[in-house]
């Protein structure tokens, strides 16, 4: 989504800030440059241009967008940048955490993740301390991938006991889960958290297949090793596996090859390696996944593979194996999705510069930044005017963006910036779309009114790439990246819904505001809800099963799992 389609994804022209007067001596010091000032200008209005013609017909050109970035911060004069203030940390940032309060082990090289070190200079504070059960747990995890991961001789075992055929479950020193990528970059980041969590209560090691789609976004979280599977994994077809394949966990309960009746299980074999469909379209025997008495059959599987697109924490609560685990690792139960988020997501560096150069040019100068994600799915589709009414409609419920003023009085406008080049107070608007629509409104309305009370208002819209091309690696590059722009704000406007709006307030550490999804293509009446969590909604959708076996509390459950604000099929964890 970072793209270099049009000159006008950058625009820079359209931010205006207020004045804060003038310093007489500062005056007659930019009168004796301006002349050498303009020579400049005339070099970079000439050099933008040729990037415009040279780039502008080609799609996806990352250098373009970069060379564009550092002529904007270079073009303000020779001794000084456009924006002023254009590499001020946010407030509160100086002496930023960088382990995230131990959340992550030290010890990484910085050159080879370089997100890993600076994005806590970028979030705003976290609203949650980690409790030293889940430190402890996080630091037993990364042991035990470095002892059982790719290129030891636990997994060469293992995977030689695989390829022939073996089980010998009992006496396995190492279990795996191999996580296999399906559906959007949301939901992806989604699910594969859910199942890191799902490794942790298992202790399991969570290895990743890796698409080409999938590569290059994100640097390996665990030290001294590698969550990619290696190529030469004996499972063949995994891209094929679906709720049909026989060697679901679903099909093999119909067709008796695998029993979770405890009393037979425990004499009866299972297969080297058991798959678990939990995507869409599972089937109540797959939903069985979810029970406590299933959980003890799956424990004595070496390798179980799993393919999913949904948030599934909130199903971990239900399963009474887990239940103390789960209380321990997190007391505050709104804190899962944000603390395992911060700890396993870290973008490449190829991601992260194109995250970090298009904040220093066009965000890193506000006082306050807000991020408007705005999705238009398939099924919910309204014309691009009704959704910025109820964009703005929101705005105005719930004061996210700056209020306008419709008719000012003449003197009372202000001039954007005084004569020394420094910015009054502001604010930037960053826009996430597919569709350039709603940002060329939202434009438009703080280019035609000034905003009340004053202050300066820019709006910025990093691409539009008109619609989602899952299978491109660029393009996920692109959305990664605004994914984590959207998670720098201050405040958040998302769709209901979207799981890139849900990743984003994960990662800021934000209850989001969420518009709501238009119901048979007509605007809905509440254009939006403010989140009582900023935990993602579980889209899972007529749970029909009925387990066996020992149960949670289900009045303290309750307590803690709500229908989702957004989806009223869906649940959420709650404090």
């Amino acid at each position: 989504m970072i793209d270099n389609k049009k000159t006008d994804d950058h625009p820079v022209a359209e931010v205006a800030w207020p004045a804060r007067g003038a310093a007489a001596a500062r005056r007659r010091e930019k009168k004796e440059k301006m002349g050498r000032a303009g020579v400049v200008l005339m070099v970079c209005v000439m050099a933008l241009l040729f990037l415009v013609l040279f780039f502008g017909g080609r799609g996806g050109a990352p250098a373009a967008w970069q060379n564009a970035a550092k002529l904007t911060a270079m073009c303000g004069g020779t001794d000084r940048p456009l924006f002023t203030n254009v590499s001020r940390p946010r407030p509160g940032a100086t002496g930023a955490d960088e382990l995230f309060g131990g959340l992550l082990a030290p010890g990484y090289d910085r050159r080879a993740c370089r997100s890993r070190y600076e994005s806590p200079r970028y979030y705003k504070h976290s609203p949650f301390v980690a409790s030293p059960h889940l430190l402890q747990k996080l630091r037993d995890y990364e042991a035990r991938h470095k002892k059982c991961g790719p290129g030891t001789p636990q997994y060469a075992k293992s995977v030689d006991n695989l390829r022939s055929g073996r089980s010998n479950t009992e006496a396995a020193e190492c279990r795996y889960l191999v996580w296999l990528p399906y559906n959007g970059l949301g939901n992806r980041m989604l699910s594969l958290l859910s199942t890191f969590l799902y490794a942790l209560l298992t202790d399991r090691v969570l290895l990743v297949r890796n698409t080409d789609d999938f590569t290059d976004l994100f640097c390996e979280p665990f030290p001294d090793t590698t969550w990619s599977l290696p190529p030469d994994f004996p499972v063949a077809n995994m891209s094929q596996l679906g709720v049909q394949s026989d060697d679901s966990y679903g099909n093999l309960l119909r067709h008796g090859k695998i029993s979770n009746h405890l009393d037979q299980a425990a004499s009866q074999p299972v297969p080297p390696y058991v798959y678990a469909h939990l995507a869409h379209g599972l089937r109540v025997t797959d939903q069985l996944f979810y029970c406590n008495d299933d959980q003890i059959v799956i424990a004595k599987v070496t390798w179980l593979l799993l393919q999913n697109d949904l948030y599934f924490v909130p199903l971990l609560y239900g399963i009474a194996e887990f239940e103390d685990e789960l209380r321990r690792l997190f007391p505050a139960k709104e804190s899962v999705s944000h603390f395992l988020a911060r700890y396993l997501f870290h973008p490449s560096n190829s991601v992260w510069g194109m995250v970090t150069r298009y904040y220093h040019s066009y965000l890193a100068h506000a006082d306050e930044r807000i991020g408007v994600q705005v999705r238009m799915f398939p099924f919910a589709t309204i014309p691009a005017d009704d959704m910025y009414k109820q964009i703005m409609a929101c705005s105005r419920q719930e004061g996210i963006l700056p209020e306008i003023d419709d008719d000012p009085e003449p003197g009372n406008t202000t001039s954007a910036v005084d004569d020394d080049g420094t910015a009054s107070s502001n604010k930037a608007i960053l826009v996430v779309s597919l569709h350039a629509d709603y940002y060329e409104r939202i434009r438009w309305t703080y280019y035609k009114h000034a905003a009340q009370g004053g202050g300066g208002v820019g709006v910025f819209q990093p691409s539009h790439e008109e619609r989602q091309e899952r299978a491109q690696r660029s393009h996920n590059q692109k959305a990664l990246a605004e994914i984590y722009l959207l998670s720098f704000s201050d405040v958040l406007l998302t769709t209901g819904m979207s799981t890139f709006g849900y990743m984003s307030s994960s990662l800021a550490g934000l209850r989001s505001t969420m518009l709501m999804v238009a119901n048979n293509q007509t605007v809905p009446e509440t254009p939006c809800v403010r989140a009582v969590s900023m935990e993602p909604c579980s889209h899972l959708m007529n749970f029909k099963v009925k387990c066996k076996g020992k149960t949670v509390d289900k009045e303290e459950l309750a307590r803690h799992i709500n229908v989702c604000e957004d989806l009223h099929r869906g649940i959420k964890l709650v404090d």
